[in-house]
């Protein structure tokens, strides 16, 4: 599979009356008109965080207002562990100090956790206002801004008040990979490696080839990775928005990764750490299923690793992961249910057997099992 080279990347998720546009590219930003021709009516309001703020957000508010827009602004702290109600009180704290009305175009300018809670609180201002995500980091570009999902965290778990909310556009500037430290790079390439593992094993054998031109940040590489991932997850979700069914195969790695999150305390793993980790044990859970050989899950292990992710999996106690597994949004009945392969580039969703998962757990702790 070669790597296609372009300028300018445009795809369509296609949902009906609420379909928008995704366009990866570099400049992005530095075009007049890249964010404000999305941008209804007069009025927009950035919400993006101290460590993003200095890099990109003056000259967005200067094109903004170049092209007649009145701007407000909301700078948060940065962290996943400000993915929480007190963040998105600021939001609305802001929002209704400057007389923000329901015309107002709300622009996530930053990485999922400020693209998740600018979501959420476009879909609650006023009953809902249209928003823009702005993705800076790659786990954003090529996941999280893409298909509506919004959230904030609660102590007891990821993500679970939030709603399915679509934004107007997505806009995505290659650019701003630049600044990502290494580590988050990482994590994004997790949410790249899951898209080739559950869907498409052409694109995994891909990953594999070109890890090492990901990792060094090759724009070409980057810039295939996000278009195709893109692609991935807009098929998806035009298929199942709201995760009736199919869209959860796109929680391969996330029943784990999120118990790590939660387990070890929101910010001590990145997302895409957790998810890396996550979907090593959900490849080693397969295994012992019968629905994956040996040699593909050493594959993913490989991957995961070669990308500069975590493989070993913090030990929280058997009881403990139990508990945190046991709240994931996609458990029905109290039942865990996991999203495995069956093979590489299709799944299943299924509960297992305790003692398997059990198993699973202390391998992937490093303990015997």
């Amino acid at each position: 599979m070669s790597t296609p080279s372009s300028n300018l990347i445009s795809l369509q998720v296609d949902l009906g009356e609420r379909s928008y546009p995704i366009t990866i590219g570099s400049g992005l930003l530095k075009d007049s008109a890249g964010v404000s021709q999305h941008v209804r009516g007069k009025r927009a309001a950035i919400v993006t965080n101290d460590v993003v703020a200095p890099l990109y957000l003056r000259p967005m508010v200067e094109r903004l207002q170049a092209a007649g827009k009145e701007v407000t602004t909301v700078v948060l702290p940065d962290g996943e562990e400000e993915k929480n109600w007190a963040s998105l009180m600021k939001v609305f704290d802001t929002l209704l100090g400057e007389r923000c009305d329901r015309k107002t175009t709300l622009i996530a300018l930053g990485g999922g956790v400020i693209g998740d809670l600018t979501g959420f609180a476009a879909a609650t201002y006023m009953r809902g206002v249209p928003f823009i995500q702005v993705p800076t980091t790659l786990l954003a570009q090529v996941d999280s801004s893409v298909g509506g999902k919004t959230a904030i965290n609660h102590p007891l778990g990821k993500n679970m008040i939030g709603a399915f909310y679509q934004p107007l556009a997505v806009v995505a500037d290659t650019d701003t990979l630049d600044t990502l430290p290494d580590r988050e790079l990482s994590a994004g390439l997790a949410e790249v490696i899951k898209h080739g593992a559950i869907i498409d094993p052409a694109f995994f054998a891909w990953i594999e080839h070109n890890i090492g031109r990901l990792v060094g940040r090759d724009a070409a590489a980057l810039a295939y990775a996000i278009q195709r991932s893109c692609e991935i997850k807009a098929d998806v979700v035009r298929q199942d928005e709201r995760e009736g069914g199919l869209r959860a195969i796109l929680n391969f790695g996330h029943t784990f990764g999120h118990a790590i999150e939660a387990g070890m305390g929101y910010g001590e793993w990145l997302h895409g750490e957790a998810v890396g980790c996550g979907m090593v044990m959900a490849a080693d859970l397969s295994h012992r299923l019968g629905f994956i050989d040996a040699p593909t899950r050493d594959r993913i292990t490989a991957l995961v690793r070669a990308a500069g992710l975590p493989t070993v999996a913090p030990d929280l106690g058997d009881e403990r992961w139990l508990d945190l597994m046991e709240i994931d949004k996609k458990n029905e009945g109290g039942q865990i249910k996991f999203i495995l392969l069956k093979p590489l580039g299709s799944t299943v969703i299924t509960a297992v057997p305790q003692d398997t998962l059990l198993a699973a757990i202390k391998a992937c702790t490093g303990r015997t099992g």
